[in-house]
């Protein structure tokens, strides 16, 4: 090792005696300044407008514009420029003979420039060391470890960018050409996760071998054996292949042994690679505070109950307008959406399946390929993107398999467990398409546990969950595209038809009776009233002036107060008002404190008040409200609320009060506690009043949803995936000490690098 270390520090010497290690520090020193600065800046003045901070060292060092990932981005540019010289220098000047004639090895050659390299690596590290040490004076609560993630993972990319740089040094006397060669090789490098992505085993290889954004995760906190590894194989392969390199100019190898003894180093690496990115043989430090990087401890605990075997196939339909998502080319990319899942049950097999059919949320077809066949269409559309017509089933075939025609023939995958239990997950018509955690959650704990069993009642006309009408629920209980369907939650859902003999199922744990235009005849009524007197949940809507839900309530001892609710606002009718959740409804379930906490309302139209009238054994809770600052009253007299203007008539039995809106009922009933929920306005959660006219005031209606149904079934749904706040949401930085730490960073350090290293080399060339 001592030869070793004497290399080493003859190249540092010789390093720091040229000007362009110099100007490189100089230059990352004022470039990460002024970049770390400007985020700095950025966080005052978050603070200081009130608007506030959350995850304030992630957003600093972490964030699309953090300042480890802008470091990531032209670190490339650099190091060719170290590196260039590393060997060349040795052969144009032929020095390289002195050191084939002294007693060191290849290999030591070789690990002496790799160490100097290291070294100067450190030096570039600890002035990002310089930003961390800031960090930790004026960001209360920093989160030191998930940056030390970070500032390891830039270590690791600066070694494999030195060991690759090293390599080009080593097959040409001319330094301009070494650090071209570089630069072009890290291009490609970065290229690789797009090359042979269509063949099955090759792909998993040349996606390993891309060195694009290798450093993400990690940055973000979370420390993966792959990435650990994947730096420590390259740089490994292009060490062994630089010392390959000069044993064959030192013993005058044959061409064809020397190629033989690169195709080995690199097929071991490939091997490894392989090796050490299966899902198995994988390992994970989540370095972050709040784990944010790692499933939320329910979703962990889900998927140590699902034991068995777990297999998860996609189906691609060529036709379907989403289809590039799961084509060859994006396989490596889809598996991404699930690696979190994978990691905590690796064993799970991965499957695509690709066919033909016609989908149903692609209407361009019959417009571009008006009377042609599917199989015509199909044919087209594979030519035009590329693909290789014969890997798609044809209708008749996937039918044999599968038959997807609920689910439209759109993509979509099927996750089935080694008992036999299945489940769907979707992607969704909104801008993130693909299932977050809640909803990848909500599947597995379906197969783990009993979900609730929600039945819409009809017959007396009832909202209906099947339909597009605007007053129906459609929407937000089984629409299969809609992210926070109660379907896609976990919930199953049905309509309850309890006429002539039909009783009420003994799976269902939960009914919704929605704004009755009539009331239930005996038969119904009888069975509604014995689900009750056992103890069931209701969730009961309504709107003002129905005598038929006037008439249910009064059993809970709930009336509505007369007319409807009024709240003047410019622009809108008065007869939209906004509701917010009661101190007590944050208490009730998380979703309700959650609105509170972002300052989200509820829109509603034509809304009853709601008042207990008598006791009939229920505790009551309110849990929306009308905005206590804002003027409400029950109007009982206007009618057109457009033309008309409505104003108090306290003679009318008009007030001036704040209203509730909705109202949870308890009560104990044998061991359990009955839970009824009472909405006075049906249709704030309906198909069309899921977007109020005070859309701009900040509504939330589907809020609702959630909040609702999570607590009528003890907190089953929706998954709760929230996770604990950031505790480093402030920073003691000032206008003056942002000042002076500006002018640190951003000119004294790079301002006393740039004279040290201008005495230096004045001094050597006087010398």
């Amino acid at each position: 090792m001592r030869r070793v270390y004497k290399i080493a520090k003859a190249e540092l010497f010789t390093l720091f005696y040229s000007p362009i290690a110099w100007m490189i520090l100089v230059v990352f020193a004022f470039q990460t300044g002024m970049v770390f600065a400007g985020l700095l800046k950025e966080v005052l003045h978050a603070q200081n407008i009130g608007f506030g901070n959350s995850f304030i060292t992630a957003n600093l060092f972490a964030g699309q514009l953090g300042l480890l990932s802008a470091v990531q981005k032209y670190l490339y540019l650099y190091m060719p420029l170290l590196t260039m010289g590393l060997m060349s220098r040795e052969f144009s000047s032929g020095s390289i003979k002195l050191l084939y004639s002294s007693p060191v090895t290849s290999s030591q050659i070789i690990r002496g420039k790799f160490l100097a390299m290291m070294i100067y690596s450190g030096l570039l590290l600890a002035i990002l060391l310089v930003y961390v040490i800031i960090g930790m004076i004026y960001v209360k609560h920093f989160d030191l470890p998930s940056v030390l993630s970070g500032l390891l993972a830039i270590y690791l990319l600066m070694c494999a960018y030195s060991a690759i740089g090293l390599f080009m040094s080593s097959l040409t006397s001319y330094q301009v050409v070494a650090a071209l060669g570089t630069l072009v090789l890290l291009a490609a490098l970065g290229y690789m996760s797009q090359v042979w992505q269509d063949i099955s085993f090759v792909r998993d290889i040349t996606y390993w071998l891309s060195i694009s954004n290798r450093c993400n995760e990690m940055i973000l906190g979370l420390i993966c054996s792959e990435d650990v590894l994947y730096f420590v194989i390259v740089t490994a392969m292009f060490l062994m292949l630089s010392v390959q390199k000069l044993q064959a100019n030192r013993t005058h190898q044959r061409f064809a042994m020397v190629w033989g003894k690169y195709a080995l180093v690199v097929v071991a690496a490939m091997m490894l690679g392989y090796a050490t990115s299966r899902p198995m043989l994988m390992a994970y430090y989540d370095a972050s505070e709040t784990k944010r990087n790692t499933l939320t401890p329910k979703s962990q605990e889900i998927m140590h109950k699902l034991t068995g075997g777990l297999t998860i196939t996609t189906y691609v339909n060529l036709l379907d307008r989403e289809y590039y998502n799961g084509i060859p080319s994006q396989v490596n990319e889809d598996k991404e959406r699930l690696k979190q899942y994978i990691r905590f049950k690796p064993e799970t097999k991965m499957k695509y399946v690709y066919y033909y059919d016609k989908p149903s949320n692609n209407p361009r077809l019959d417009f571009v390929y008006k009377g042609k066949s599917l199989e015509e269409m199909a044919r087209k559309e594979a030519e035009l993107r590329e693909l290789d017509f014969d890997m798609f089933l044809s209708p008749a075939q996937i039918k044999k398999q599968i038959d997807l025609t609920d689910e439209g023939n759109t993509f979509v995958r099927l996750v089935e467990r080694e008992n036999g239990q299945k489940a769907w997950l979707r992607i969704y018509d909104d801008m993130f398409k693909f299932p977050t955690e809640a909803e990848v959650t909500a599947m597995f704990k379906r197969m783990v546990m009993k979900l609730p069993r929600i039945g819409f009642l009809g017959g007396q006309g009832e909202r209906a969950i099947e339909g597009d009408r605007i007053r129906d629920y459609t929407l937000f209980s089984s629409v299969k595209t809609f992210r926070y369907a109660l379907t896609n939650q976990g919930c199953d859902v049905e309509t309850l038809d309890l006429s002539g003999d039909k009783e009420i199922p003994k799976g269902v744990d939960l009914i919704v009776i929605a704004d009755m235009k009539e009331a239930m005849d005996s038969t119904v009524k009888r069975k509604i009233d014995a689900y009750i007197a056992a103890g069931g949940n209701l969730f009961v809507t309504l709107k003002p002036g129905s005598k038929a839900m006037e008439d249910f309530i009064a059993q809970f001892g709930v009336k509505t107060i007369p007319g409807q609710l009024v709240q003047p606002k410019l622009d809108v009718p008065s007869n939209v008002v906004m509701c917010v959740a009661t101190p007590q409804a944050e208490k009730l379930q998380e979703t309700f404190a959650n609105m509170t906490e972002r300052h989200q309302y509820v829109g509603m139209v034509k809304a009853a008040g709601l008042v207990m009238a008598e006791d009939k054994g229920f505790k009551a809770t309110p849990v929306l409200q009308t905005v206590d600052s804002m003027q409400t009253w029950n109007e009982v007299q206007t009618i057109d609320y457009v033309n008309d203007s409505a104003t108090i008539d306290a003679t009318a039995g008009e007030r001036v009060d704040t209203f509730v809106t909705a109202m949870a009922l308890t009560r104990k009933v044998g061991n359990k506690e009955q839970r009824i929920m009472v909405l006075g306005d049906a249709d704030c959660i309906s198909n069309g009043g899921m977007t109020p006219p005070i859309r701009r005031y900040g509504a939330a209606n589907f809020s609702v949803i959630p909040g609702t149904f999570g607590w009528l079934s003890y907190g089953t749904v929706p998954v709760d995936v929230s996770r604990p706040r950031s505790s480093d949401n402030e920073t003691t930085l000032s206008k003056t000490s942002l000042k002076v730490v500006k002018a640190g960073i951003m000119y004294v350090i790079p301002g006393l690098l740039l004279i040290g290293s201008t005495i230096l080399l004045i001094r050597r060339k006087r010398k």
